[in-house]
């Protein structure tokens, strides 16, 4: 029996449906790792790392990567060490700031990014592939409410707050 399928509460079929969006985004993720390492030999969070980098060409200050990642700045030092060692990102300094920098994106580093990104975006599509055209914009749209509904609970709360 897989996970979605024992649910027990007052609500079994909306628990259901989490475990089952829970499911698909853990196999569709494990893909992307996978084909990632093997075509690659990068990782999920390095790969993460330059797409923010090629949506900012004049590059991004080390919190601001670390706050678009939403992990800490300790994660994003260490991969952009690595990816400025295989002179895929740079660091350069910010006019008027002697303590910060920017990294961005060398040309090395976005040739690598579009061949990866052209390729990710294949595996998504792939990922996809058994759903019709319709399905999966009706699945975008009841998606979409819910992030939403939950969007617009959060603000109520900080104008509680």
């Amino acid at each position: 029996m897989d996970m979605e399928a024992r649910g027990h509460s007052e609500h079994p079929e909306a628990l259901r449906l989490w475990l089952r969006l829970l499911t698909c985004t853990q196999l569709v993720e494990k893909q992307v790792r996978t084909q990632l390492r093997e075509q690659f030999d990068t990782t999920l969070p390095r790969f993460d790392l330059m797409a923010q980098l090629e949506r900012s060409p004049e590059g991004l200050k080390m919190n601001e990567l670390s706050r678009r990642m939403m992990v800490t700045g300790g994660n994003v030092t260490g991969i952009t060490d690595q990816l400025v060692t295989e002179g895929l990102v740079e660091r350069v300094d910010v006019e008027g700031d002697r303590r910060a920098y920017r990294v961005r994106l060398t040309p090395r580093g976005r040739k690598l990014f579009d061949e990866m990104a052209r390729q990710h975006e294949a595996w998504i599509v792939a990922a996809f592939e058994s759903l019709s055209p319709r399905e999966v914009e009706s699945l975008h749209k009841l998606l979409g409410k819910v992030k939403h509904h939950h969007m617009q609970q959060n603000d109520n709360k900080l104008e509680t707050a």
